[in-house]
């Protein structure tokens, strides 16, 4: 696995993690590891002919989830050269197959993305978890869910219900719970009493619209190794729970 690290900056995360992912995988294309300066910036792979992208900042790169974060993404690279339905499918074309005739608010349209982007890590982080330890990630999901839970809004929602995950999107915050939970339990890394149950359970409370629970299932239970046919209607089936609605096409 070839791997450039370009602009200056940390080293030593990228080349550990390369070291975990080599011991049961392996890239074909070169990784250029891209240093940025905005400590903002999400961390994100690019794919190209030539070679994969590795875009991080420089905070994000001496943060103590550097390593876990480079695997992460050398994960995501290895299911695009797999050609993977969950890395190829076309978000777009789903949304069409799903939403043709209904009238969708754009929020939710964006939040749909976000399921894809969801399913997108479950099949990542197989190949993660199977190589590295999960202590630091559910770490990360926990505290992740619970900055979002403690973002309470003073104002309810309705007469008689507090919100209990933030008041922008409560909805989209349900879903996100929905995937820690199930990330977390199909690769057993919670106990049956873990505070992850917890604060999931608050942010479903604040979204009763969503199926929680369904989603959660939808997410533990994916398949390995799906054809393409049936990843897509899974997530024609998600993005229709989450978004469906009466009415013309949202445009």
């Amino acid at each position: 696995m070839d791997i450039r690290i370009q602009g200056s900056g940390p080293t030593a995360p990228f080349l550990s993690a390369r070291g975990l992912f080599e011991t049961e995988h392996d890239l074909t294309l070169p990784v250029y590891v891209q240093l940025r300066e905005d400590p903002d910036e999400r961390t994100w792979a690019a794919h190209y002919d030539d070679r994969h992208v590795l875009n991080i900042s420089r905070q994000a790169a001496s943060s103590a989830m550097a390593r876990e974060l480079a695997l992460h993404e050398f994960a995501h690279m290895a299911r695009h050269e797999q050609e993977h339905p969950s890395h190829v499918q076309s978000t777009e074309e789903v949304l069409y197959l799903a939403l043709a005739g209904k009238s969708v608010e754009r929020r939710k349209l964006s939040h749909c993305y976000q399921i894809a982007n969801h399913m997108k890590d479950i099949y990542a982080d197989d190949i993660t978890l199977s190589v590295g330890p999960g202590e630091k990630l559910l770490s990360f999901l926990e505290s992740g869910l619970a900055a979002a839970v403690a973002n309470r809004s003073e104002t309810p929602t309705r007469p008689g219900l507090e919100r209990l995950s933030p008041s922008a999107d409560p909805e989209i915050t349900a879903v996100n719970a929905a995937f820690a939970l199930a990330l977390a339990e199909r690769h057993d890394l919670v106990d049956d009493d873990h505070r992850l149950y917890d604060l999931a359970h608050a942010a479903a409370m604040d979204a009763p619209d969503v199926e929680f629970a369904g989603f959660k299932r939808r997410f533990r239970e994916l398949a390995r190794e799906p054809d393409s046919s049936t990843y897509r209607q899974v997530l024609v089936d998600a993005t229709r729970s989450y978004a469906g609605g009466p009415g013309p096409a949202a445009d």
